[in-house]
């Protein structure tokens, strides 16, 4: 397993710039970095070429993550709103190609977060949903990336939201580079057994992010990382192990995870890289084995 963080633990907005966290991660001793895709389509070419050659000095991988707006929403009823959709994917998969990324994970199937005031159709959504991203599979395969449909709690989507379902979905699209994508925290609100959910998963687990049930750092919290280690172990997982932690209220960031309050502790800056070091230990330590 390769361990990493998303770097928007330090970040009150989504459009922050992740390069200076580039060397940050690695001198904590992560092997990862996860980026958001969300805002790479407005980055200079020389802006992407300085983030790529700053992983590769200091030995470190990228990974991104994506929650499409919803003007770029796959599944869609609307017909323009999918063209802009698949428009806006084929940006970003360039984009991210660029920077040697082969993993981009989030509700990639759908938007998010869901307006749940506005009228859904799980049934329906869930078929464009398969239907726009098999056509897009190939497309990301030509750049050797694969596309991780993340599971996601009841209150952040409403298509795929266990990892039974998840691997339907990733099953019906047909493609081999079309992957299942676990979170600790949505795990904790759907699945009636962690260890359960990942053997489900199994070989079609693409990539894997961690955090409390209250959105800490791992180690924090209460969730049962033995057994979450056990069950990776067992399916052969040696992918990207990526914290998600949010900790810190303000921002889009801060809006959109529903953070209201100070998770923190008030940490100041030194003491967020001190806890992200000893969470990264810890998570080596309990999920490798």
């Amino acid at each position: 397993m390769k361990f990493g963080i998303y770097y928007s633990y330090w970040e009150q907005e989504w459009s922050a710039d992740c390069l200076p966290y580039v060397e940050r991660v690695a001198k904590l001793g992560f092997d990862v970095i996860e980026i958001a895709a969300h805002h790479l389509n407005n980055y200079s070419a020389s802006h992407l070429d300085e983030i790529g050659r700053c992983a590769r000095d200091n030995g470190i991988l990228l990974t991104a993550g994506l929650g499409p707006s919803e003007a770029c929403n796959l599944s869609s009823a609307d017909a323009d709103v999918r063209k802009a959709g698949r428009a806006f994917f084929e940006e970003t998969l360039q984009n991210i190609a660029k920077l040697d990324i082969h993993i981009i994970g989030g509700a990639l199937h759908s938007y998010w977060p869901v307006d749940f005031n506005k009228p859904l159709d799980k049934t329906e959504d869930w078929k464009r949903g398969v239907e726009g991203i098999a056509s897009l599979a190939d497309f990301a395969a030509d750049l050797d990336i694969n596309l991780c449909i993340e599971v996601l709690n009841r209150f952040e989507n409403h298509v795929i939201n266990t990892a039974e379902e998840g691997v339907k979905f990733v099953t019906e699209t047909g493609k081999s580079n079309v992957k299942v994508m676990l979170d600790t925290f949505h795990m904790n609100i759907e699945e009636d057994s962690f260890g359960a959910a990942i053997r489900t998963a199994g070989p079609l687990l693409g990539h894997f992010h961690t955090g409390e049930a209250n959105r800490r750092v791992p180690g924090k919290g209460r969730l049962p990382w033995h057994e979450i280690g056990t069950a990776l172990r067992e399916v052969n997982y040696t992918g990207a192990v990526v914290m998600e932690p949010f900790v810190k209220s303000g921002g889009q960031v801060g809006k959109d995870i529903r953070v209201w309050r100070d998770l923190s502790n008030n940490a100041d800056q030194q003491k967020m890289d001190d806890d992200a070091r000893e969470s990264l230990n810890f998570s080596r330590f309990v999920l490798q084995g």
